[in-house]
């Protein structure tokens, strides 16, 4: 029988989940947005994230000889260099804010309050600013956010929230105090 893993991310700190793009002179790195320019941390982004977080959690937990089998299963393996990837069973959807909250940000064209604009310079051993090294990176403010595992086996539930304690910063950033979050299972 397979179930769906409702769960929440809660930011406590402003983060950055990269687009791969600037806005030429004003900001160096943006977040990825969708079509209405919300801000949302792609699926592919958390599966390899939980993916992480699952392997150190059968490793803590002294269950290693179950890794390459429950891993496999839920994430998908790559067999060989020649051959196609295996995909797992489990779907991870993208991570976005509750309905309600996007609608009312999306109709108020308020989207502009969800960022900041984190501003970093290089200092020398002298304390002056090195030359070029001024760059800034747009941040999502902190918020809560929703997304779905879908097709879990039931049997592996439990792993994968037991993972989920395992999780406390996403992003870019992360030693610089971005990204600092909680994930948490929606059915507890």
């Amino acid at each position: 029988m397979k179930t769906t893993i409702d769960y929440t991310i809660c930011f406590f700190s402003p983060w950055h989940c990269g687009s791969g793009t600037s806005a030429g002179a004003d900001v160096d790195e943006l977040v990825v947005k969708d079509k209405n320019g919300m801000p949302y941390i792609p699926g592919k982004t958390l599966k390899g994230l939980i993916r992480e977080a699952v392997d150190n959690y059968l490793l803590f937990s002294g269950e290693a000889d179950k890794m390459s089998t429950l891993v496999d299963l839920l994430f998908g393996k790559i067999m060989s260099a020649d051959a196609k990837p295996v995909s797992g069973c489990a779907y991870f959807g993208n991570a976005t804010l509750p309905e309600a909250e996007y609608t009312t940000i999306v109709c108020n064209k308020a989207q502009r309050y969800m960022y900041e604009k984190i501003t970093t310079t290089a200092i020398d051993c002298d304390g002056i600013a090195k030359d070029h090294s001024l760059r800034s990176m747009e941040v999502v403010v902190p918020c809560t956010l929703h997304a779905c595992i879908t097709d879990v086996p039931e049997e592996y539930v439990d792993v994968i929230v037991g993972s989920f304690g395992l999780l406390k910063r996403l992003g870019q950033k992360r030693n610089r105090g971005l990204g600092r979050c909680e994930f948490r299972n929606e059915e507890l």
